[in-house]
């Protein structure tokens, strides 16, 4: 069976839960802790399986494969059905954009780890954190509201009437925004579609829910 180790408010965990659910594949879950005792991401134990220290990793048969945008497109490939890719490369390249977008531009400067340094080391206030994580959600999401109307279509989803890699990205980072009190009323399509995600099993299981006390 697939393990996934994750932390049930990483959004890119979030990512993944979400991908295993559309492809309906049993996983068993090892929760890691990213606050607990200093953060159980840093033990010697979960560096030996995942060197960066960060959520998620997966293993699947003794194999562990880590980063989510990489870890989902692995099971993609070994679970084809459905497909979170289109079968065109002209429209595979949208799809892929945008996740990046989320997963490699707005995300990692708005992740735990940043927020933490921002705090503790550079010892900004409260509002100065919220003010820097709304700042970049803005940008971000200004930029995906583009993305999902240039062009000129209204579809269900990012890019077509069924969700892809697209979706599965952006359903965790509005459920950030959504946390951080961020005003989302510039971005009525990214709503809409989120909405439409969230009518699906697939994105409301895999919803962050706070991990049983072991």
């Amino acid at each position: 069976m697939l393990k996934l180790y994750d932390y049930f408010r990483s959004s890119a965990s979030y990512r993944v839960r979400i991908a295993l659910n559309l492809k309906k594949l049993d996983y068993e879950t090892v929760s890691v802790h990213l606050v607990n005792n200093g953060g159980e991401q840093h033990s010697d134990q979960y560096q030996a399986i995942n060197p960066q220290s960060l959520v998620p990793s997966l293993e699947d048969n003794g194999r562990i494969l880590t980063q989510s945008l990489a870890i989902i497109e692995y099971l993609d490939e070994t679970h084809p059905n459905p497909s979170l890719l289109p079968d065109h490369p002209y429209e595979k390249a949208k799809v892929r954009a945008f996740a990046y977008a989320i997963a490699a531009d707005i995300h990692p400067v708005n992740n735990l780890r940043i927020l933490q340094y921002l705090t503790n080391e550079l010892h900004i206030s409260e509002e100065q954190k919220n003010n820097w994580y709304h700042h970049w959600i803005a940008k971000g999401l200004g930029a995906l509201e583009k993305m999902v109307t240039a062009s000129g279509e209204t579809t269900d989803f990012c890019f077509g009437d069924k969700p892809s890699l697209a979706d599965v990205c952006l359903a965790p980072q509005m459920y950030n925004a959504k946390r951080f009190n961020c005003d989302l009323s510039a971005y009525p399509n990214l709503c809409r579609i989120d909405q439409n995600c969230q009518l699906l099993s697939a994105f409301t299981d895999a919803q962050p829910a706070e991990p049983v006390a072991r």
